[in-house]
């Protein structure tokens, strides 16, 4: 007989004091390689807080393991109390996780390790590792990663839920180039998973999320990527009906090897920005291009024709990659909004524009067009839960939200923008850029959802590990 799912055990049976301070106790004898710091101890806060600052996090207890024997061992002691496990590794995504008050938050920064097999083409890496580690580590061997858009992002909690990317159009999505996967299940398994071992958990957790297990290490294929022509173009803000729309038709043309992000970008009177650009509104277009540098210029020329005011392309490592975007380096308190477009017609761009553009009086800092298509396209049988994206764009809204008021603003705005691009809003979503909570049916046909619920039922039917978008089973809320 099947027992409950943990948030139902917990809402049954709320531990008090006692139980608590005997739960600490329990966790110094499991002799743990890593730390553990439980609420009622110092470096708590400092150890819950999430990348997003926006996002609050109060677990009862958060777990910093170093093998994955210490991971083994904390899920055998959540299970034995009645608690859940987050995984969470670099504090981004926090949002949908809610408060977790319910559950062990599992950290596993510290496990940094990097393998490169340079003649394989492979990495190995443990949980803990960030993109800027793992390009830095291949770009000594003339490779690369499918890695995101800022160098701090952590490569698990990325890949799972799918890895969307910079060389995405020529390569797909970074889901689909992992080769092997060590997982810790809910029962406490140490499994090695690949296509010949456990195909339905390795197929799952390719772009399916967490919810299937504690993953330790991955591995995935490299790229040769030695260099790129990569870089921005900057306009005044004014233009960005006609910007945008000389973008998205040269889009229409441009092969697979380039990547582009079409933005309005509003910038804040920092001090840390240069003095030209502090408190200005620009269109912007980004782009990464698998390309020598004269095929790059020879790519650009329709871009480059409408006289940017700044243009700072030029020929990169693939390293660089993680600072185009100009993501914050820092933990940020931030409003993440994002979605998939099925197209982006000339009466999608008027529509933003007037909705976020010049005029409207938008406090959002960044609103975002992405280019898929190419290889994204390519939903082959060997690929995992989310073989593909089915859309022509991706879009988002972000920004600070340093105080409440700011946040009420924010949420508000970032609505009237996704209502003005509804007409052409996608059938599904992409899991990465959903900070809010969604269900599983917003990201993957029903055929995937059914087969990712036996998954779930087989590895983790009582709902021990709590994911980000979580997996439901026949046990669990839908």
């Amino acid at each position: 007989m099947l027992h409950p799912p943990y948030w139902v055990q917990r809402a049954i049976a709320a531990p008090k004091d006692a139980q608590r301070e005997q739960r600490i106790e329990h966790i110094r004898a499991l002799q743990l390689k890593g730390r553990v710091v439980s609420e009622t101890e110092a470096g708590w806060d400092q150890a819950r807080q999430p990348w997003n600052l926006a996002a609050a996090q109060r677990p009862p207890h958060v777990a910093f393991p170093e093998t994955p024997d210490d991971i083994v061992k904390l899920v055998t002691f959540a299970s034995g109390h009645r608690l859940r496990v987050a995984p969470q590794g670099t504090g981004h995504g926090a949002g949908p996780l809610g408060t977790i008050e319910d559950a062990v938050l599992l950290r596993p920064s510290r496990m940094r390790d990097v393998a490169i097999d340079a003649d394989q083409r492979r990495a190995r890496v443990g949980a803990g590792v960030t993109w800027g580690q793992i390009q830095t580590a291949a770009a000594a061997h003339g490779l690369a990663g499918l890695a995101g858009s800022s160098s701090e992002i952590g490569v698990l909690g990325y890949t799972l839920g799918g890895g969307l990317g910079w060389l995405a159009r020529r390569y797909g999505l970074a889901c689909n180039s992992v080769l092997a996967i060590d997982v810790v299940t809910a029962d406490g398994r140490l499994l090695r998973v690949d296509r010949e071992h456990e195909p339905d958990l390795f197929w799952a957790l390719r772009g399916g999320g967490g919810s299937f297990g504690i993953v330790t290490a991955l591995e995935f294929s490299l790229y040769p990527v030695h260099e790129l022509y990569a870089g921005a173009l900057y306009w005044p803000q004014e233009r960005a009906a006609e910007i945008l729309k000389v973008w998205q038709a040269w889009t229409a043309s441009i092969p697979d090897s380039v990547t582009s992000v079409g933005r309005l970008l509003n910038l804040p009177p920092a001090p840390w920005i240069p003095q030209g650009l502090r408190g200005r509104s620009f269109v912007l277009v980004e782009a990464a291009c698998l390309t020598t540098e004269s095929e790059g210029i020879e790519l650009l020329r329709p871009l480059r024709e409408r006289g940017p005011e700044i243009d700072t392309f030029a020929m990169l490592p693939p390293t660089a990659l993680g600072a185009l975007h100009m993501d914050p380096v820092d933990p940020t308190p931030l409003s993440i909004d994002g979605w998939l477009l099925a197209d982006l017609p000339s009466a999608a761009i008027d529509a933003l524009v007037e909705a976020a553009g010049p005029g409207s009086g938008s406090p959002l800092r960044s609103i975002e067009l992405r280019h898929l298509g190419g290889a994204l396209l390519d939903a082959a049988p060997e690929h995992g839960a989310l073989a593909s994206l089915d859309a022509r764009f991706a879009a988002a809204t972000i920004s600070l939200v340093p105080n409440r008021d700011v946040a009420a603003a924010v949420e508000r705005h970032s609505a009237i923008v996704r209502t003005a691009l509804a007409p052409w809003e996608a059938e599904r979503n992409y899991p990465n850029f959903a900070e809010r909570s969604f269900t599983v049916s917003d990201f993957h046909s029903s055929s995937t959802c059914e087969r990712l619920g036996r998954v779930k039922v087989q590895y983790d039917a009582r709902d021990l590990i709590r994911s980000t978008h979580p997996i439901p089973t026949a046990l669990t809320p839908a």
